[in-house]
């Protein structure tokens, strides 16, 4: 449990019991179209397959915030012992500290989990993602020019982000 930004807010593992509700927060942040790769319509049954097996796998952390799951963060173990993390926040708990809480269970998580880096990506449009990055000591190692097709037409740019684990 931690006290973030004036809330509290407790960070655990998810489990089989969280999925619709992790499955509506992932629903409302794509609709937002700006913070994650996935966008309207989800791939529902990929997605439930995806969250449940990282839920069984104990490597999906939700952060609750008077019994409300508000934020989430899942992390897989390639092969080769880098952690890749995702995560998202539920608008209106954004800038409460949620993502430091999460992003700390993560690094940890990482660590016993044998990793020796983890790696993520985020839009260069998104300066609170970055920020959040920065303190934990992640580095820029990469930007992906025109990478990734929208529904929308576009394509957007990505920054490719590091953090060594000693």
């Amino acid at each position: 449990m931690a006290e973030t930004g004036g809330v509290t807010t407790v960070v655990r593992n998810a489990t089989r019991d969280d999925i619709d509700e992790l499955m509506a927060l992932r629903r409302a942040v794509a609709a937002e179209g700006r913070w994650i790769g996935a966008e309207l319509p989800l791939d529902e049954a990929g997605d439930r397959r995806t969250l449940t097996d990282s839920a069984e796998g104990g490597s999906l952390f939700v952060a609750e915030v008077d019994g409300a799951i508000v934020g989430m963060l899942g992390m897989h173990l390639l092969r080769y012992r880098v952690a890749d993390l995702g995560m998202n926040v539920q608008e209106g708990y954004r800038g409460q500290g949620i993502g430091s809480a999460l992003v700390e269970q993560a690094i940890g998580w990482a660590r016993s989990a044998g990793a020796h880096k983890i790696a993520l990506q985020h839009w260069p449009h998104n300066n609170a993602a970055r920020a959040l990055y920065d303190k934990y000591g992640f580095e820029q190692e990469g930007y992906l020019r025109r990478h990734y097709p929208r529904n929308n037409g576009e394509i957007w740019d990505a920054v490719v982000m590091g953090l060594l684990l000693e």
